[in-house]
């Protein structure tokens, strides 16, 4: 006689079978069944509960982001849902795979609108709108199937975020024990010789080609390193591709650097990436110039058309592109890009006193340890003022810049990597959007350093109503707590610095404790100058 299973039973083996081994969340009614499977699971999956749906969803995006694995939460639905779906808009602006699975009212009253709990009008269409793909389970008996398709299409091609949610009584509705398929990813897209040759022709007619990675080139660091000291070609990154090519590479050009070699690039190599520095920050194209695109999403070649388009996945395609080039030879130019970066180093140096703040973390941060940042004085200027050594060490938002998601997605990172350094590194203002999450990371111990940059404000709001609409400032300015004081009340052992010399050395101290610490600095408000002008750099002159 076969043996019986609920739903929540069945979800909870798929998870094991898919190598899923952490879930983030709260528990509540909705879910009752399915949180007393993860309970029954044992030590094949670990449940960190947090103290805010915002943070469990962040906490699975930190796990994503820095593995390139599964990261899974659940919440209830309804509000819990819509709590979580800042961290969801960020996993699908960043191409992370961040698995949601919640529950919803009583099959039969689904679309009723009689105002049951948690009742959204229409709540799989909310999720569809914030992910890759979101699905419902019925029955107990098709829970297998859909996990293993919602996992599938997460997983396939372009990356992203994805949804399950089951009926309230579904969760618990029992039947025989189903199978659980294990997810297979679709297979790359077969790389077009004929595409190849044409991008080759292009290359080889070049004087002066520049490689551009973006967060899909993660896993094709060797090859684009093999590509770039083949062509001499100088590699950059924004955000995402930050270490992929690691900054100490004899062709990488910090992005303040590029900007300048931009001014006689002929051929861009846009590899995983949107091209959002060139296209969107950037803002000046050189004269004539072509542009090769390697993207495993056929949709982007129509969002930003290149000259010739490769749609393979990074490292297949990058390779094929070696392959093609066998025999090419050029001359060395790595002292050129050491000059350039040199030179730009000088020129952004004067970004205070948030470079002097950064060095001091990045000599204090062991080579493999993560970073994240922030939407913060410090997270714009890390972007190009942070050296990154590793493909997801340099853990970012991406384009949606929310507030909000650093410390807690740091703490994910760190579920993920417990033996690696993970710094944290906020404003004040976003660090407050989660930092009840402190609760979670003492009772979890999750041993993140976070660093609070105080500068009571929103600094960038200030900025702009300072410089822009002549002083009229509107909620920019901000009364804090004292963060050392909130720290220690939780329990975390916190500390006050005011140099980058004393942060240096309180981050060595706090590294080598085996417990979460919190380090708040105090800057001037108003004080730092600002990061844009590197960001956003004016037009080149004709």
């Amino acid at each position: 006689m076969s043996r019986k299973e609920t739903t929540g039973q069945a979800i909870t083996r798929s998870l094991v079978a898919h190598g899923i081994d952490t879930v983030f969340g709260i528990p509540g009614a909705h879910m009752y069944d399915f949180n007393d499977a993860l309970y029954d699971a044992g030590d094949k999956i670990r449940f960190i509960h947090t103290r805010h749906e915002q943070g469990a969803a962040y906490m699975a995006y930190g796990y994503a982001k820095s593995t390139g694995r599964i990261g899974a939460y659940t919440v209830v639905p309804g509000p819990g849902v819509l709590n979580s779906g800042a961290a969801l808009c960020t996993a699908y602006g960043a191409n992370a795979p961040v698995l949601c699975i919640t529950g919803n009212i009583m099959s039969h009253l689904i679309g009723q609108g009689r105002g049951q709990l948690h009742e959204l009008p229409d709540q799989l269409a909310t999720m569809r709108g914030i992910t890759k793909t979101a699905e419902r389970i019925n029955h107990q008996s098709e829970a297998g199937s859909v996990m293993a398709g919602v996992v599938a299409k997460m997983l396939s091609g372009r990356q992203g975020p994805g949804a399950v949610e089951a009926p309230w009584d579904v969760f618990g509705q029992s039947g025989p024990e189903i199978e659980v398929p294990v997810a297979a990813k679709a297979p790359h897209p077969a790389v077009n010789p004929d595409q190849i040759a044409a991008a080759a022709a292009l290359i080889s007619g070049a004087k002066n080609p520049m490689i551009m990675v973006g967060g899909g080139a993660a896993d094709a660091g060797a090859e684009i390193a093999a590509l770039a000291e083949l062509l001499q070609a100088p590699v950059t990154s924004h955000r995402s591709g930050k270490g992929i090519v690691a900054d100490d590479h004899p062709n990488y050009l910090n992005f303040v650097a590029a900007y300048e070699y931009w001014k006689k690039v002929d051929v861009l190599i846009g590899i995983g990436s949107r091209l959002e520095l060139q296209f969107m920050r950037w803002k000046w194209l050189p004269k004539d110039m072509k542009i090769i695109r390697i993207d495993i999403d056929p949709t982007e070649m129509v969002r930003l058309k290149p000259d010739v388009g490769v749609v393979a996945d990074a490292r297949d395609g990058t390779q094929a592109l070696t392959d093609a080039l066998t025999g090419f030879v050029r001359e060395d130019r790595t002292r050129e890009f050491a000059d350039l970066n040199k030179d730009a180093r000088s020129r952004f140096s004067a970004v205070q006193p948030q470079l002097a703040y950064l060095d001091a973390i990045r000599q204090a941060l062991p080579r493999d340890g993560f970073f994240v940042e922030e939407v913060s004085q410090m997270g714009f200027t890390a972007r190009f003022a942070f050296p990154v050594y590793g493909p997801r060490q340099y853990v970012t938002c991406g384009y949606q810049d929310n507030l909000g998601f650093g410390f807690n997605t740091a703490l994910g990172v760190k579920v993920a990597h417990p033996d690696k350094a993970v710094i944290s590194v906020s404003g004040d203002g976003g660090f407050m959007f989660g930092v009840q999450e402190l609760a979670t990371s003492v009772q979890h111990k999750i041993n993140v350093v976070a660093i609070v940059f105080n500068n009571s404000a929103y600094g960038n709001v200030l900025r702009d109503q300072k410089q822009a609409y002549e002083g009229r400032y509107l909620g920019s300015d901000l009364t804090n707590p004292d963060f050392v004081a909130l720290g220690e009340s939780f329990g975390i052992r916190s500390f006050r610095v005011t140099s980058p010399g004393e942060l240096k050395s309180t981050i060595d101290k706090a590294l080598s404790l085996d417990e979460p610490v919190l380090i708040e600095v105090p800057i001037e408000k108003g004080s730092e100058a600002s990061p844009w002008p590197f960001i956003h750099p004016a037009p080149h002159a004709e």
